[in-house]
């Protein structure tokens, strides 16, 4: 049996006489085929079914897995506890309204409201470095035992510190996501990598209504993690590595140039803007704290390579320094306001389902010209929060669908948002409730200093706040409602602010000598 199969093979490999063109031309052909079919694969168009085993019995296996891996979601749900999605709105209004802020009407699922701050607008430039998994603990304000930050140390007394923030996530587009949309982390992958990302409610879509240059400066190759389709769908003009001229890029490494070519690129761009005579805002995204721990030689007196993350912190912390000298020299300096803050920790490993402690991260906002005063904020604070925050600090006065607030403003009980790719928290001081696949709801007791907590039984009014904020999440996200303001919802924002007396002067607030 064995010798006729093998005979048999061998004649039809003898048969096999396709030329070499014809091949390259059928794999060509059935590669788009394949291509074409992966562009439709959707879970939606699978029918629904009451019962989740029947709809998933319904699937075809090959498609459920490719179409699971191009959506990068899990259905939040099929999954996740739920509550009837009108109460969970009224519940997530009733929290974000914590700040004052006014509900204007419109669709009851949504999140619009209009954000009063009283004085005059400021219209600094803001270029906003975010800096690849700086954690809290390696600075010393955080650390007294940490000596990698001498540069952030300094700046620390010149600006406004948050003491007790918190990142969303523990992945670059996670943070990229709640910096941006100030919204949960959904369950599976960030928005930053999903499909239909274009026109979302953005920080830089505010600051374009206002007139300014936004723009998403990177060291990278921004095809990766979908950063360019991101940020490009949104609006922001993209700079990354395939944009550096070869002059530029001094030292690079698989995931970029280094953080000085990054910088002194980000200054040619302010420079431009500058010139063009607009108010900018950048979204700048760090590399060199990132394996392999290279950077250029005699930096900093730890050796590339060796050093591990202890050299790449300090190796950033100087490029850091050395940029924010380089602008000082720049007639835009003191009408710009500076802000470092991390996409997330270095390190999320600890005991509980969400380690909430190895979200803590810092946020700096520094401005030279005096338009933020220094200080300290020693409220709990998450990514989320960071855009109404800074929009608060310039006196904005705007429609806002952010799922954050103005810390400095808000009242009642303060909250972090935490997840992983699975997992989904909301802690407040004391407590923790973590959402699970298969419906499952767990509550801690403990707090995020200690690191220390044990399990403890259904609070319902805490689950019901905890499932609101992701229950509506990513309900907006999957309806498509989590948008850029309309010209209506924009005529409307101009009427509130007239009919309030904001001044709404596009000037430039004087620098202080």
């Amino acid at each position: 049996m064995v010798v006729y199969r093998t005979k048999a093979v061998s004649l039809w490999l003898e048969s096999a006489n396709e030329s070499l063109r014809g091949r390259w031309t059928a794999l060509v052909w059935w590669s788009a085929c394949a291509m074409i079919v992966g562009f439709f694969l959707n879970n939606d168009y699978v029918s629904v079914f009451k019962n989740t085993y029947h709809r998933e019995l319904a699937k075809n296996g090959v498609w459920s897995l490719f179409a699971a891996f191009r959506n990068n979601e899990l259905d939040y749900e099929q999954f996740y506890a739920t509550r009837d999605i009108d109460r969970s709105f009224e519940n997530l209004r009733n929290e974000l309204s914590a700040d004052g802020a006014t509900q204007v009407g419109g669709p009851s699922r949504d999140t619009l409201r209009f954000v009063r701050n009283v004085g005059e607008e400021l219209r600094p430039n803001v270029i906003q470095i975010t800096v690849e998994s700086l954690s809290a603990d390696f600075l010393s304000i955080f650390n007294r035992v940490s000596r990698l930050t001498p540069n952030l140390e300094a700046l620390a007394s010149q600006s406004l510190v948050f003491e007790n923030f918190y990142a969303t996530g523990t992945r670059t587009d996670r943070g990229m996501e709640a910096l941006t949309l100030a919204i949960p982390p959904t369950p599976g992958r960030s928005l930053v990598k999903r499909p239909k990302n274009d026109n979302l409610f953005t920080l830089g879509s505010i600051f374009r209504s206002r007139g300014y240059d936004t723009a998403f400066i990177y060291g990278g190759f921004g095809y990766f993690d979908n950063m360019n389709a991101f940020f490009g769908g949104n609006g922001y003009r993209v700079v990354d590595r395939a944009t550096f001229s070869k002059g530029e890029i001094t030292f690079a490494n698989a995931w970029g140039a280094c953080d000085e070519d990054l910088f002194r690129r980000t200054l040619k761009e302010a420079d431009a803007s500058a010139a063009s005579g607009r108010p900018f805002h950048f979204f700048v995204m760090t590399t060199s704290n990132h394996r392999p721990f290279t950077y250029p030689e005699g930096r900093i007196d730890l050796p590339p390579g060796v050093s591990g993350r202890a050299g790449a912190v300090k190796y950033t912390d100087f490029a850091i320094g050395e940029f924010l000298r380089a602008a000082a020299e720049k007639p835009w300096f003191k009408t710009t306001v500076f802000v470092i803050v991390a996409d997330h920790c270095a390190s999320v490993a600890g005991k509980t389902e969400l380690p909430v402690r190895n979200y803590h991260i810092p946020l700096f906002i520094y401005a030279p010209g005096g338009q933020v005063a220094p200080g300290r904020i020693k409220d709990l604070t998450s990514q989320v929060d960071y855009a109404p925050t800074l929009l608060g600090l310039l006196n904005w006065s705007y429609m806002s669908r952010f799922f954050g607030w103005d810390v400095r403003q808000a009242t009642g009980d303060r909250r972090v948002l935490i997840g992983n790719y699975q997992r989904l928290g909301l802690y407040e001081p004391g407590e923790l409730v973590v959402l699970n696949p298969k419906r499952e709801i767990n509550e801690y007791e403990g707090t995020a200093e200690s690191g220390e907590f044990k399990r403890r039984g259904p609070h319902l009014d805490e689950e019901d706040e905890t499932i609101a904020y992701y229950q509506t999440a990513s309900y907006l996200y999957k309806n498509r409602a989590y948008r850029a303001l309309s010209s209506e919802e924009l005529r409307r924002e101009s009427e509130l602010k007239k009919g309030g007396l904001v001044s709404t002067t596009t000037a430039l607030r004087p620098a202080l000598p």
